[in-house]
């Protein structure tokens, strides 16, 4: 089994520029031209850190400000790590 991405919330992070999301009623569905891999976002809140990680100077930051709650941080760290170990997000420089 591969090796997670280490995830830093305190990083900023941003969605990769070839990867289009499109909503569903579940969540969202990404899918990366580059590695040709497709992700599924489970739910509207998953979807909405994701949508505004390039608005925010971390994920931390971008988890609270879409309503996740300090003792959710947990589940949707692992949630991002994925995102990123599939290339889905990557860091960005802080702005």
């Amino acid at each position: 089994m591969a090796a997670a991405v280490s995830f830093d919330l305190e990083r900023a992070w941003r969605v990769d520029p070839r990867v289009p999301m499109r909503p569903e009623p579940f969540g969202a569905l990404l899918y990366h031209f580059g590695t040709r891999r497709l992700s599924f976002l489970k739910n509207q809140t998953v979807l909405a850190v994701v949508r505004s990680l390039a608005d925010h100077p971390s994920a931390r930051a971008a988890c609270l400000a879409s309503g996740v709650a300090e003792a959710e941080l947990p589940a949707y760290t692992r949630a991002l790590a994925a995102l990123a170990d599939s290339k889905m997000i990557s860091e960005r420089m802080p702005t």
